[in-house]
C-alpha cells in the first residue's frame, strides 16, 4: 500500500455524527472481489442529494475528511476503509472512532486521526468559510495543521505508526520475514502441502 508520511490536500467538512458503515458503503455494494471501485459508491444514498458536501466543488476533489463523533461505528465491513480509500481519501479526522474501522484502516493506508470535537469545529468553520483550504496531516510529527488555526497534536499505536510510514499492508509485513519462511519450507517433508511460492520454484 502507499506510504504515509506527511499528507496536505483538500479537506471536506462532513458535519455529521454517527456515520456508521453501512452509510459509508451501503451493503448492497459490497460484491466486489478486490478493493478496487468501491469509491463511486462511497455514500451512494446521501449522493443522491445534490447539495451533498461531496457532490459540491472544491469538496468534491477532497482528500482529507473532517467529520463528527464515532465514525466508522456499526459493522465490522471493510469496504468501507475500501470506499474511502478509491475515493482518494488519505485521512479521516474525527473525535472518535469505530475500533473495528481503526483496525481496517491502518491496515489499508487510511490514517484515523483522532482530535479533539474544537479542533473538528474549527476546521469545519475554516473549510466552510474558505472551501479549498489544504489541511495537512503529518504523521511524522503527528499533528494537524491548517492556515490561521493552531496545530493540533494526535496519537497512533506505533505498531500501526511504522506500518503506514513504510506502507505495509499484512503481506507486506509476513514477507519481511521471507527468508525465514524459506527455510522452515526447505525443511519440511516433502509430502506435506506447500505454499504457491515454493511450490511454483520447483516446477
Amino acid at each position: 500500500m502507499e506510504k504515509f508520511t506527511v499528507h496536505t490536500g483538500q479537506g471536506a467538512p462532513l458535519r455529521v455524527s454517527d456515520v456508521d458503515t453501512d452509510q459509508i458503503i451501503p451493503v448492497r455494494f459490497l460484491s466486489r472481489l478486490t478493493k478496487r471501485g468501491y469509491g463511486e459508491d462511497l455514500f451512494a444514498d446521501w449522493r443522491e442529494d445534490p447539495d451533498f458536501v461531496l457532490n459540491r466543488s472544491p469538496y468534491d476533489r477532497a482528500t482529507v475528511l473532517v467529520a463528527g463523533t464515532d465514525f466508522g461505528t456499526g459493522s465490522s465491513r471493510e469496504g468501507a476503509v475500501y470506499a474511502l480509500v478509491d475515493h482518494g481519501f488519505r485521512a479521516v479526522i474525527a473525535p472518535r472512532f469505530g475500533d473495528i474501522f481503526t483496525g481496517n484502516a491502518y491496515r489499508n493506508g487510511l490514517l484515523p486521526v483522532v482530535v479533539p470535537v474544537p479542533a473538528v469545529e474549527a476546521l469545519w468553520e475554516l473549510l466552510d468559510r474558505e472551501p479549498g483550504t489544504a489541511v495537512t496531516v503529518d504523521l511524522e510529527q503527528c499533528r494537524v495543521s491548517a492556515p490561521g488555526l493552531e496545530p493540533v497534536s494526535f496519537e497512533v499505536p506505533e505498531a500501526d505508526r511504522h506500518r503506514l510510514l513504510s506502507g505495509l499492508d499484512d503481506i507486506g509485513l509476513t514477507m519481511r520475514h521471507d527468508e525465514d519462511i524459506a527455510r522452515y519450507e526447505a525443511r519440511r517433508r516433502p509430502a506435506l502441502p506447500t505454499t504457491a511460492r515454493r511450490a511454483a520454484s520447483s516446477a
